[in-house]
């Protein structure tokens, strides 16, 4: 057993002191406010629950500072896909390690990696067909991070009036052969892949990127596993989907019964009133991405309609424009205040909540300090430039990543003192992303 103390916690009824924290084989045993330290390991600041990530493309971490002077979502793709040419699966292996090592540093202890990158150029199969889904779960490992590994089904390069077009360039390594070769190398992989700290979910890329008569294979082979999709991110999306198929994408996805509790929409941007209600009468989940959506000039999502109308909200770094909880969490809610000109649209609780749901991520037992849930935490410094003077339940609106002094996933210290156990982190990034940056 480890026995941690803290002056503040924010505990699933609220904001408390003087917290004994005691873990036992990776579980948190018992629980105890208002309690001395004894011989406790003192933790500084606010302990907070660990960060689910909901929606990650590692490799995307590469075009940090490099493509976020100007442009459009459609340029910033086309340097996306340069990049993605230019990955093998030891590249992959080293770039998300550094990546997911960069997320435990912000306080994320589960991660939900959208991975569409899945064979050699040209579409040919690896000789082993999921080694880049196992160079993932191994840079997942390494880092100290739990996974969940989604493995997308992307089969068509885009869509028009005139229906979906084939895949092109280097979107050839994103699709399998049909849908049915897609559910075959899935089935494989979430037979083999699962382990104590890795789980596997499937993806719907988008309705863009999967013909509709080809949901119900996708919906077959995912089961009881976490389903995700790219949803009315942008409006181009949406003016296709209409004009192929008369129907906003949440409705060609919902009579198809892709909709439900157990998927997540990411984005959820462009929605309909109509699709709101849809979302929140089946119990969707909406993946927010605040800092990627206005990077990229997605626009605002209704998050506050989304929530009112029954559907949960999570949130994502997603092509990691930036790696930081506390501005996501600040995001939603700051977002909505320029829509609709009110403040408090999210209570600080509502916003910990979205940070922390790894339910979406098939982690049902993580995300709070809870007497038998996985021994995760966050501990957050309150005396740096940034954080000096907060209190304890809104220190999420004043502290950043930089702020996060210790984390501990699964009863394992990964983050102490602002240091990785897998040493310099920079460096790593440094090393993995230069040469996806050379000129070839």
């Amino acid at each position: 057993m480890t026995r941690y103390w803290c002056d503040s916690a924010i505990l699933p009824d609220g904001p408390a002191t003087h917290v004994l924290l005691e873990e036992t084989s990776g579980r948190w045993s018992r629980i105890t406010p208002d309690a001395d330290p004894g011989d406790a390991h003192r933790l500084p600041g606010v302990v907070l629950p660990g960060f689910a990530n909901c929606h990650s493309h590692a490799f995307h971490r590469a075009l940090r500072g490099r493509v976020q002077s100007s442009g459009s979502f459609w340029s910033w793709r086309r340097a996306m896909y340069a990049v993605a040419d230019r990955l093998d699966p030891d590249r992959c292996l080293d770039l998300a390690r550094a990546t997911f090592a960069e997320m435990t540093l912000a306080g994320i202890t589960t991660v939900g990696e959208f991975s569409y990158l899945h064979h050699d150029h040209g579409g040919t199969p690896y000789a082993a067909p999921n080694v880049m889904a196992e160079a993932l779960s191994q840079a997942a490992r390494e880092a100290g991070i739990r996974l969940t590994l989604l493995d997308a089904c992307y089969l068509s390069g885009g869509l028009d009036a005139g229906g979906h077009r084939p895949l092109d360039g280097v979107q050839c390594r994103f699709g399998d052969r049909d849908a049915d070769a897609w559910a075959a190398r899935f089935g494989a992989l979430a037979t083999e892949l699962p382990d104590d700290s890795t789980r596997v979910g499937a993806a719907i890329h988008s309705v863009r990127a999967v013909p509709a008569d080809r949901f119900a294979v996708i919906i077959d082979a995912v089961g009881e596993r976490r389903l995700h999709l790219h949803l009315s991110e942008q409006p181009a999306e949406n003016a296709a989907c209409a004009a192929h198929y008369g129907r906003t994408p949440a409705e060609l996805v919902d009579d198809h019964g892709v909709l439900g509790p157990r998927t997540t929409a990411v984005h959820a941007t462009h929605l309909t009133d109509a699709d709101i209600a849809l979302l929140g009468r089946t119990g969707t989940t909406a993946c927010l991405c605040p800092t990627t959506e206005r990077d990229l000039a997605d626009g605002i999502g209704p998050a506050r309609a989304l929530a009112d109308a029954g559907s949960p909200l999570s949130l994502g770094t997603d092509q990691h424009a930036m790696i930081d909880f506390f501005e996501e969490m600040r995001a939603a809610e700051l977002h909505q205040r320029l829509a609709t000109g009110r403040r408090g649209c999210f209570p600080p609780e509502e916003l910990i909540t979205m940070a922390t749901r790894h339910d979406s991520l098939g982690w049902p037992d993580a995300g709070a300090l809870a007497v038998g849930n996985r021994a995760d935490l966050v501990a957050v410094e309150t005396e740096s430039v940034r954080t000096a003077g907060a209190a304890a339940d809104q220190v999420i609106f004043a502290a950043g990543a930089a702020d996060v002094h210790t984390v501990i996933i699964d009863g394992r210290k990964v983050v102490d003192d602002h240091q990785h156990r897998i040493g310099d982190v920079g460096r790593m990034l440094i090393d993995a992303v230069t040469p996806l940056l050379e000129e070839r």
